[in-house]
């Protein structure tokens, strides 16, 4: 027996025992409502129930990071992740087991999850020998569930259920597509880690099959939000392949829902290296045939230190300009400017979730008020 099917086995009896736990929280939960945790837990779920419903479109780390505190004041969210990653574990299991990849859907559910420091430590783990090495635990129970279930959507909802998350994580197709690009000397360029090589000299983005249909639950969504959020996260290779859909574009471009675009904090070594936001909004613009409503921007200072360390790299900081500002408003984006930055574990820059996730519900509120009157 292989370490794959082993690891499946072993998979099976991890789904069990967190199914059990989630079933055996939840009596706890009925057997307290009567006392006053019981009934402050009941407070707290049914103020995240009626918060706004929030759509976000994206994948990766900076997706994830908006997530977690998105959480905190709603329980209408629904993540729309891109299904184009073909690097690491994501890509091993695309190519030798034909499921799409996994990596960004899992990091979405984590975000989502209540207990999501316990899951972040069980989901993440990654083996480092032998025939596993390289794959950790979250990507290989999709795995897992897929191929019980048959079909990868269903594996996905499945585990939406059963780590009873805040909202509902979905890939934005599971028709499996391959981005494509021509760069600036006419070099045509194929797949995720080409396009992310090359993204700075790219001229023309789209994927193929071009006529990839989205899901049914990520076109109900869409109807339904409040507002819909793009990023923060990789430019061309998480927040564009949800938009190169056509019947998503379309949609999106005709929303009666504000349509918000959370600028990243620095650049991407490599795929948007020199381009400063207004690139950033042009590309974004160029798909979907219009503007976005509103563009959330940094104004804190990124400690010297991590301006240094990001430089090495490649990573410069994305601050807008006076001139870059006033040709978005005269196009019609509302800038919205925050402290925005925070430091992970004292090594990673990220978004500040706290501030972010609070532009982005009134701005949510704000919109629902309006169309309410």
């Amino acid at each position: 027996m292989n370490a794959y099917l082993i690891l499946i086995l072993a998979v099976l009896i991890a789904v069990a025992s967190a199914s059990f736990y989630v079933m055996q929280n939840r009596r706890r939960q009925r057997k307290s409502l009567a006392n006053r945790q019981g009934i402050m837990t009941n407070a707290v779920e049914y103020r995240l129930s009626l918060g706004p419903r929030i759509v976000t479109i994206g994948g990766g780390t900076g997706l994830s990071t908006l997530l977690s505190g998105l959480k905190g004041y709603t329980r209408n969210i629904t993540a729309i992740v891109a299904v184009t990653d073909e690097g690491g574990s994501s890509g091993r299991l695309r190519q030798e087991w034909g499921m799409l990849p996994p990596g960004d859907i899992r990091n979405c559910i984590v975000a989502l999850a209540e207990n999501d420091s316990s899951l972040n430590r069980l989901l993440n783990f990654r083996f480092d020998r032998g025939e596993l090495k390289g794959h950790n635990l979250g990507n290989l129970i999709l795995l897992a569930t897929t191929e019980m279930m048959g079909d990868f959507q269903k594996a996905v909802e499945e585990l939406n259920k059963l780590l009873a998350i805040r909202g509902q994580v979905l890939p934005v197709t599971t028709e499996t597509v391959t981005l494509k690009g021509e760069t600036d000397s006419g070099e045509l360029v194929s797949g995720e880690l080409a396009i992310s090589e090359n993204g700075s000299h790219l001229e023309k983005l789209w994927i193929e099959p071009s006529n990839a249909v989205p899901l049914d639950g990520v076109k109900k969504a869409l109807s339904s939000a409040d507002i819909i959020v793009l990023g923060p996260g990789s430019l061309f290779t998480s927040v564009l392949p949800n938009l190169l859909l056509k019947e998503i574009a379309d949609f999106l471009k005709e929303s009666p829902v504000p349509i918000v675009y959370v600028a990243n904090l620095v650049t991407q070594p490599k795929e948007t290296e020199g381009m400063n936001i207004l690139a950033h909004v042009d590309w974004i613009a160029s798909v979907l045939g219009a503007v976005p409503d509103y563009l959330i921007a940094n104004q804190a200072q990124i400690p010297e230190e991590f301006l240094r360390r990001y430089g090495k790299v490649g990573a410069e900081p994305l601050y807008l300009s006076m001139e870059e500002e006033k040709y978005l408003e005269s196009l019609g984006t509302q800038i919205i400017y925050g402290n925005l930055v925070t430091i992970k574990d004292g090594v990673y820059l990220r978004h500040n979730t706290q501030t972010l996730s609070e532009t982005i519900i009134h701005l949510a509120r704000e919109a629902k008020e309006q169309r309410d009157l």
